[in-house]
């Protein structure tokens, strides 16, 4: 299905990272969005969501015109050398991310199965590590065809969660909230979460016209943040205790006590957190991997199990010493607007004038 991985692969390729990379949780929803009321948290996702939009329909179309699947080869094209302070940015942000994962992983495995966190956190870590060791093909099927199952999930999710707690859902909704910060609170979540994206240019590759990027692009946009537009307004469903929880969207399905959706909500939620781990470490290899192609050899198979294996290691490290709610609340915050000014007005201004300066249509 040729016509699914142009239109489709790339956004969901997107979203299985964003989604893993913290609003899987909710906690990524509390920090930026419901935290400064739940009113305002909708016109805030409504900027994400425009801004993710616009910033991936720029970014296919300029690695499609320059041939370009790497970040380090694609950043060159608008940053110059300019391109190490990206790099200089985005591993630390990818080895949060990762970090994030692990602590989120062993504090679900404790939540769900009372078992040490540790447990949950080295099981997801193998995971993750065998899914990159398998390589490209193996990573486009695991993306696509669990993203289909989290969007069911995440349906069935909120139409229970409605018939439940639509009355505490409405009343939230109806309360005079004020709304506020909903458009920087959109640009910051907007900062920190497209960082990742030219991590993931591998999977544009399928892309060959202008239309098809652009298409992606405004698509990508949407595949990425309806799941998060959903679970936010299950979550109002419980507001304003589920502010105070580690993952608000394991709070909430204990509220809900459906012991079948419990299990299977679980079990997806744990398969974007391994979606996200490798979507970063495979970026990076393939970062390595472009390395290797330009001096006309390929990168040795085990290399990308090792740079892995370290990857993970570190990010036990910082998820043991700071928790999840302290990785997204101080983590997250000091990484967006270094994406914003690294990554995104650059790619706006100097990449949409190299777009249209060469009319490829």
């Amino acid at each position: 299905m040729l016509w699914f991985k142009k239109y489709l692969l790339p956004g969901l390729v997107f979203q299985s990272v964003l989604i893993g990379g913290g609003y899987g949780t909710g906690r990524e929803l509390v920090e930026f969005f419901m935290s400064a009321g739940p009113i305002s948290g909708y016109p805030a996702m409504l900027v994400s969501t425009i801004l993710i939009s616009l910033v991936m329909m720029a970014t296919y179309e300029l690695a499609r015109m320059t041939k370009t699947y790497d970040y380090k080869s694609f950043l060159t094209k608008i940053l110059g050398k300019g391109s190490v302070a990206y790099e200089i940015l985005y591993i630390p942000t990818a080895i949060l991310t990762v970090s994030v994962m692990v602590s989120a992983a062993g504090e679900l495995s404790h939540e769900t199965l009372g078992i040490a966190p540790i447990i949950g956190s080295l099981v997801m870590m193998a995971l993750v590590a065998l899914v990159v060791f398998q390589g490209g093909r193996l990573i486009e099927q695991f993306f696509s065809v669990w993203s289909i199952a989290l969007y069911t999930v995440y349906i069935i999710l909120i139409a229970m969660a409605w018939s439940i707690l639509g009355d505490n859902i409405q009343q939230t909704l109806a309360a005079d909230h004020e709304v506020k910060s909903w458009f920087i609170n959109g640009v910051r979540y907007t900062g920190y979460n497209i960082i990742t994206l030219p991590v993931l240019l591998y999977s544009t590759k399928y892309i060959e016209t202008r239309k098809e990027a652009f298409s992606a692009g405004f698509l990508g946009g949407l595949i990425g943040m309806i799941p998060a537009i959903l679970i936010y307004t299950a979550m109002l469903g419980k507001y304003p205790e589920i502010i105070t929880q580690a993952i608000p969207a394991n709070f909430l399905m204990n509220q809900l006590d459906i012991p079948w959706l419990n299990v299977i909500f679980q079990i997806i939620l744990f398969g974007t957190f391994i979606e996200t781990g490798v979507g970063n470490i495979h970026g990076f290899n393939e970062r390595i991997a472009a390395i290797y192609q330009a001096k006309g050899n390929e990168m040795p198979a085990l290399y990308r199990i090792v740079f892995a294996g370290i990857a993970l290691i570190i990010a036990v490290f910082f998820a043991n010493a700071f928790g999840l709610i302290g990785l997204i609340s101080d983590g997250y915050g000091m990484i967006t607007w270094g994406g914003i000014l690294i990554y995104v007005i650059p790619l706006l201004t100097v990449g949409i004038y190299k777009i249209f300066r060469k009319a490829d249509l």
